[in-house]
């Protein structure tokens, strides 16, 4: 199966594969070397027991979860290795992390269908999965304890990582390996009732801590491989332009630079070292060709999506006669809101190496879907996938940029290695420039509202007319039955908790050559600033209180909606007053990946502009895996969703040149910048669902329904700073 077929497989049915969902077992568990290469996992563990593909229990007690989804700052190393510690009764001690290799059968993401990590998914699609490994690799351990010492099974206890028994025999989990490497794996395995859970729940300090915090971490950048050469491409400023014509004499003459290829992604440099690479590609004079190019600005764009709105789309959701009941109405709000393309910006840029010898690849790199790469890196060297491994790395962050809907990191180093000709080995070094000229924005987006209210204040009909591109449409990411659409570009404006008489939500599709892509948040991260910003003004128009008058509006199935918006209001200690002492307060709440975040900021006014003092957020995100997690990921979710919210936008200049390289024109949030955040989780029984992404959405609407409250200013075109805030 090719990747798009099993990704639009996975479409077709959704989360039903959770309930199909395998944990790929050995009738016998394997031991050693032999295990490791075929499960996938690397040599460096060959004395590890290999009860499934997950786990690996060495000699000297260490559990190591071979990890399925990358670990980038979100924590998936820390709450997968927590709930196979959970069912394996291992001491938190005890337990390690890695990264597994690019294997789309044995680490697919369920509910992807193929190997991946993204839409907030680790936790939510790994909980049973990772529990059984975790509940069968400690049955194989006391069958091993049982036979070892001749008691009954039944009798064995294990706890903190010692297996015991009332005779006062005991054993850690090295000792037992040889010998349960020999037992049958349960299909089913016993799992824990949750009021049992020792680990799951508490705050356990993350695993991969210490390896960054002392540089042990290994990163894309700091592997080396013999006589490797760093790579740097010359990618066009202009999106869609390709190469027309090319001179790399002054560039080949560069000290250290050992050739000069074009690729399909741009011209390649190859050389000694980073510098010269870099030195080399300052020196290439290129002719690009703009026939196929985006040469508008963004403001021609902003004016042509405003245009689109105007004119209507597609309808994605309605309910009654929303034109009638406007028209009808005692009072009529509108608003456009206008949102720009914006860069993910991680701290690391994309990179990889790639080393091809005797008809093999190994491959090194921050892969947020490896298995796409993996399987781009072999259709581009003519390879069978088998013949490629990939090993996934640490990454210093992605939000987004490294799920793509192209394997761009894999389609790149496989093409730099063909034009290279031969065995070798190559390091693709991309710049900040690089990153933030290299397209896969978030998309830029309008939102064209209308609202009426009757004479009592209560919203009659509410309009949102969404414009953007798709990200989906046109790729592997497509679905069977999308039908022209792309939930995407429009989630959260529709199936929102408040209980509207009359609404209608339509969808105009954008094409241009500029390339677009998930960022944290996705569709959310517009439609929650727009629905909400909204919503605060029409009960401000209707003089209702806004954390109120949204509990009123509540359908009566919102239950996980009031149950945040309730718990936020006591947290901050809401007593309807929207200023006081000169500070404005604001409130949101947006439920996005199944995850329910309502905030509530303190802001006030210096110099003009707004200053944060304070974030209370709660969350509801079922099952709190590790709270400690949780809780980052929220406080994360904050700071860079004010970031955005106050200061970014990627602009297309004159011709539709980029215009901004590096963080000193694309700023991120500084560190005086950053708000008190204060974190309620909510405690729930629900299945856990993600926390990566839903913490930004209602911060963005929360300010500013905080600053309108405190300044009578509303920003309806973002950043506050290009509006002039």
């Amino acid at each position: 199966m090719t990747i798009t077929q099993s990704r639009r497989a996975f479409l077709g049915s959704g989360a039903a594969l959770m309930i199909g969902m395998t944990l790929p077992l050995r009738s016998r568990a394997q031991q050693g070397p032999a295990a490791a290469l075929d499960q996938g996992a690397g040599a460096a563990m060959p004395d590890a027991f290999a009860p499934n593909a997950f786990i690996r229990i060495g000699t000297d007690d260490t559990v190591t979860l071979l990890s399925k989804h990358i670990e980038f700052g979100q924590g998936p190393y820390t709450g997968l290795a927590t709930l196979v510690a959970e069912e394996l009764d291992a001491d938190w001690s005890q337990m390690r992390a890695e990264g597994a290799p690019a294997n789309n059968e044995l680490y697919k993401n369920l509910f992807f269908g193929l190997q991946g990590t993204g839409g907030s998914t680790a936790i939510a699609n790994s909980y049973m999965q990772m529990r059984k490994a975790g509940a069968a690799a400690k049955a194989m351990l006391v069958a091993a304890a049982a036979e070892e010492w001749g008691v009954p099974a039944g009798e064995i206890t294990v706890s903190k990582g010692v297996v015991s028994h009332p005779s006062g025999k005991s054993s850690g989990f090295g000792a037992l390996t040889e010998k349960a490497a020999g037992m049958t794996a349960p299909d089913e395995p016993v799992l824990k009732d949750p009021k049992d859970f020792v680990l799951i729940g508490t705050d356990l300090p993350k695993l991969d801590t210490k390896a960054k915090s002392t540089g042990e971490a290994q990163f894309t950048l700091d592997v080396y491989r013999d006589n490797m050469k760093t790579v740097v491409v010359a990618h066009p400023r202009v999106m869609g332009a390709t190469v027309k014509s090319f001179d790399s004499a002054e560039a080949e003459a560069v000290p250290g630079v050992t050739a000069v290829r074009e690729i399909p992604m741009g011209v390649a440099v190859y050389a000694e070292s980073t510098a010269a690479a870099l030195k080399g590609r300052s020196k290439l004079k290129i002719e690009w060709d703009l026939s196929k190019a985006e040469t508008r600005s963004s403001d021609e764009i902003m004016a042509d999506f405003s245009a689109s709105a105007k004119e209507g789309g597609v309808v994605v959701e309605e309910a009654g006669d929303s034109d009638a009941a406007i028209e009808g109405a005692a009072t009529v709000h509108e608003a456009e809101f206008r949102f720009p393309y914006l860069a993910h910006a991680p701290m690391e840029p994309l990179d990889a190496v790639l080393e091809l010898k005797d008809g093999k690849a190994e491959v090194w790199a921050g892969a947020q879907f490896p298995g796409a790469d993996q399987q781009a890196i072999a259709q581009t060297l003519g390879l069978k996938p088998e013949d490629v491994t990939l090993h996934v790395l640490y990454a210093g962050g992605s939000f987004g940029r490294r799920a793509q809907t192209i394997p761009q990191m894999g389609m790149e180093i496989s093409a730099i290695a063909k034009a290279a000709g031969g065995d070798g080995a190559w390091k693709l070094v991309w710049t900040r420039e690089d990153d933030l000229a290299g397209g896969f924005y978030r998309p830029m987006t309008v939102h064209r509202m209308r609202g009426g209210l009757d004479a009592d204040g209560n919203i009659v009909g509410w309009q949102d007319t969404v414009v953007n591109q798709s990200i989906m449409l046109g790729t592997m990411m497509e679905g069977p039955d999308a039908n022209g659409k792309d939930a995407t570009s429009y989630e959260g404006s529709t199936k929102m908790p408040y209980d509207l008489p009359a609404l209608k939500v339509d969808w105009v599709r954008k094409e241009n050559p500029v390339s677009v892509l998930w960022w944290r948040s996705v569709g959310h991260t517009h439609t929650g600033y727009a629905t909400e910003v909204f919503l605060d003004e029409l009960l401000e128009k209707a003089g209702k209180d806004p954390v109120q008058g949204r509990l009123d509006l509540m359908k009566p199935e919102a239950s996980r909606d009031r149950g945040v918006l309730e718990a936020v209001a006591k947290l901050a200690g809401w007593d309807g007053q929207k200023v006081k002492n000169g500070r404005g307060y604001g409130v949101a709440v947006h439920e996005s990946f199944s995850t329910y975040v309502a905030q509530i900021v303190e802001v006030s006014e210096v110099d003009g502009k707004p200053k944060v003092h304070k974030v209370w957020c709660a969350v509801d995100c079922g099952v709190a895996v590790n709270p400690n997690v949780i809780r980052a990921q929220m406080e994360g979710g904050i700071g860079y969703g004010l970031g955005t919210i106050l200061h970014n936008a990627l602009i297309l200049g004159k011709g539709g040149e980029v215009t901004q390289l590096n963080f000193d024109d694309y700023p991120m949030l500084r560190i005086n910048e950053m708000p008190e955040v204060e974190v309620e989780i909510i405690k729930s029984a629900e299945a856990p669902t993600g926390v990566g992404e839903p913490g930004l959405p209602p911060v963005g609407p929360a300010l500013a329904n905080a600053w309108r409250a405190l300044t009578g200013t509303s920003v309806t075109s973002l950043p506050f700073g290009q509006a002039g805030v």
